[in-house]
């Protein structure tokens, strides 16, 4: 489904920014989807840092069957070493176990979510070992759909900026920051729209 903004964003974007103009047409009637309730896409996130697509695929299909039903509940009871014969790392078992310790306990909220700003969910979920800035700005894009989140840690937003805006020059953070000031309330949709000028398949997670 749609997300309820993304058409007036495209619209506003497009008239004020002549890269947009260009980039969100050129795209046709594609649009960012929600994916996965908070839990998992959370779990998914901590279990696919810093290995391949395929080998983060295959840890998790083992993680799931071992599970039997993710869900916080269900992983805060799971040892360890159950954990570890999944195919997780020492630290990465750890992390999924806090993670489900902080959505029990209720330190990790989501019936909350829908009056907090982006700021507060974000604290709220660095909270969680294993996850950093990056992996909650995604969450805020790609689970919760919020409209104006500018994750300037980003290689691909960063490298889009750098494409699309200085004929392939190189960008700081800072500079990035600046760039999208002119896309408020916006950003989330711009972001989008500049991973898919680098390919197709960048704006997934």
């Amino acid at each position: 489904m749609k997300p309820p903004f993304w058409d007036q964003a495209c619209a506003e974007l497009c008239s004020r920014d002549a890269v947009m103009a260009r980039l969100i047409p050129a795209c046709g009637p594609i649009h960012l989807v929600a994916r996965g309730d908070p839990f998992t896409t959370l779990a998914r996130a901590i279990v696919g840092q810093q290995i391949s697509v395929k080998a983060a695929a295959s840890v998790w299909n083992r993680f799931d069957a071992a599970c039997r039903q993710v869900s916080p509940q269900r992983v805060a009871r799971m040892r360890i070493e159950t954990l570890r014969g999944c195919g997780l790392s020492q630290r990465k078992a750890e992390y999924v176990k806090d993670l489900a310790r902080h959505f029990v306990s209720g330190e990790v909220d989501p019936s909350h979510w829908p009056e907090r700003d982006d700021e507060s969910i974000i604290e709220e979920l660095v909270a969680v070992r294993g996850i950093g800035r990056w992996t909650a700005e995604m969450f805020l894009i790609f689970n919760l759909l919020r409209p104006d989140v500018l994750p300037v840690d980003d290689l691909g937003l960063v490298r889009g900026i750098e494409k699309n805006y200085r004929n392939g020059e190189s960008v700081s953070r800072t500079e990035a920051r600046q760039i999208g000031e002119s896309w408020r309330p916006w950003r989330t949709v711009a972001t989008w729209y500049l991973w898919r000028s680098l390919e197709p398949g960048t704006a997934e997670i």
